[in-house]
């Protein structure tokens, strides 16, 4: 194991994150099974809870799709559950206003289904309705954003913030400390510098990149859009004519950051992505650029909750799980795509 990764891993196990990303590693990881001759079965093979059970009546209530990543949350949930003969998937329109989307998610409780999933577009606004559904006898799965009382949700399930900023510095470390680089100059480019997701991933990426004894120099903040990726890239690059590594928080924002880098005629620094959007995959796999990685906050976790919603509601647990039910917060691993593993990760991937 080499330093990073020593360091990596006391990090994480510090933090607690270790056994917080484990816990769905057998039936809803994503990272690619090593080669081993005495496995029998694919990591991610079935068990005897995909078996037709009691019929579950799911709700699912998410934001309107206006960003790629968001419209495969909405994508994946569906296709899981058209897997199940015991599912009636009952979504409702994506809406980025909140009250309409309590009151649609007011209206799945009216129609007393069993089990809700709902990935708020303001966490803290749609925690009322969370608590209102719990206590009408429906358990809520609450997937990303976070209520702000757990009285809202019976599970939460979402992507490690803090983890996906880790694994850009640790990845951005390892690179420049191989190539002798003493003194580089990081940039970073966030998403909306208030929220605290945002500032969960700054704050990884800063402490990653401490132990290999570098610091970011210049950070700017974007909206989650290509329009304001680009414009504040093409001000960073202005600010700054040399730059040897540079990490963007959102591969769809990263559109915009790349169009920047272009117009800028500018190839001196390696890029990380963010999130895992198939448009960088085919780019780092080309490896004809700048970017070379990306950091996964994969919207499979749409799926792994409606597979949630399906065991709560059949009263399962996880069958890998000693515990009889399922685990009341499961946070995802954010894993590393480089040329070297893209392949396995296309699949997974989602248009920006």
């Amino acid at each position: 194991m080499d330093r990073f990764a020593l360091d990596r891993r006391r990090l994480f196990v510090g933090s607690g994150l270790l056994g917080a990303g484990a816990l769905l590693a057998a039936c809803t990881s994503n990272e690619p099974a090593e080669a081993d001759s005495k496995a029998t079965a694919p990591a991610n093979s079935g068990s005897g809870n995909d078996e037709p059970g009691q019929d579950v009546v799911i709700g699912f209530s998410a934001p309107a799709a206006d960003h790629g990543w968001i419209g495969a949350i909405t994508t994946k949930a569906e296709e899981e559950a058209k897997k199940y003969g015991d599912v009636d998937f009952q979504a409702v329109e994506g809406s980025n206003d909140v009250n309409q989307q309590i009151s649609q998610v007011e209206t799945l409780i009216s129609r007393k289904v069993n089990v809700l999933v709902i990935l708020p577009f303001d966490g803290n606004a749609l925690t009322e309705v969370g608590i209102k559904a719990m206590e009408a006898g429906i358990q809520v799965i609450n997937l990303d954003r976070v209520f702000s009382s757990p009285r809202g949700a019976r599970t939460w399930i979402g992507g490690d913030n803090y983890g996906m900023g880790a694994a850009a510095g640790y990845y951005i470390a390892q690179q420049l400390t191989a190539k002798g680089v003493k003194d580089p100059v990081i940039a970073e480019v966030q998403g909306i510098a208030d929220l605290p997701l945002t500032q969960d991933r700054s704050k990884g990426f800063e402490e990653a990149l401490k132990t290999a004894g570098f610091k970011v120099s210049n950070q700017v903040s974007a909206q989650f859009t290509v329009e304001s990726g680009q414009q504040v890239t093409s001000n960073l690059l202005q600010a700054a004519p040399k730059i040897d590594a540079l990490w963007n928080h959102d591969d769809d924002q990263g559109l915009g950051v790349l169009a920047a880098i272009d117009q800028a005629n500018r190839d001196e620094f390696i890029m990380v992505g963010g999130a895992g959007s198939k448009n960088m995959m085919d780019l780092i796999k080309a490896d004809s650029g700048v970017m070379k990685a990306t950091v996964t906050y994969p919207p499979s976790m749409a799926a792994s909750a409606v597979k949630l919603a399906r065991l709560v509601g059949q009263g399962k647990g996880l069958s890998d799980l000693v515990e009889l039910g399922v685990p009341a917060s499961i946070t995802l691993t954010s894993e590393t795509i480089t040329k070297e593993n893209v392949d396995a990760y296309l699949p997974l991937g989602f248009e920006s």
